[in-house]
């Protein structure tokens, strides 16, 4: 019986530790179906975890200029494809690709971005 118990208590504690950790890594937010780019300066480089950020001032057809949020993935991936802490800095024009906030918030998980000198890199 308390083997059953202890059992029992162990399941439910993965279960619910495991929650938190699902939801983070949603992308649901994002319409990753319909790719969107948008060009402009880099504001700021945020090199953090879990996942890094570029703040990108990109003017809108009207003329107004509107902040973007571009989330971009792990530290580890990004390492892995190429990328470090001086990448990007602030004053360059990029280009990101990704799926847009599906909220119309100007902010996007970004998969692909071209840097100032030109290069393709996976964000």
């Amino acid at each position: 019986m308390k083997s059953r118990l202890m059992s029992g208590v162990l399941a439910l504690g993965l279960c619910v530790g495991s929650m938190p950790l699902s939801a983070h890594h949603s992308t649901t937010m994002y319409n990753m179906a319909a790719p969107t780019t948008v060009t402009g300066v880099v504001k700021k480089f945020d090199w953090t975890n879990p996942h890094a950020f570029i703040h990108l001032e990109v003017k809108g057809e009207d003329g107004k200029v509107v902040t973007w949020e571009i989330e971009m993935m792990s530290l580890n991936h990004l390492k892995s494809y190429g990328w470090t802490r001086k990448t990007v800095a602030e004053g360059d024009v990029i280009s990101c690709t990704g799926g847009a906030a599906k909220s119309g918030a100007p902010a996007m998980l970004s998969s692909l971005i071209k840097l100032a000198d030109g290069r393709m890199i996976k964000s």
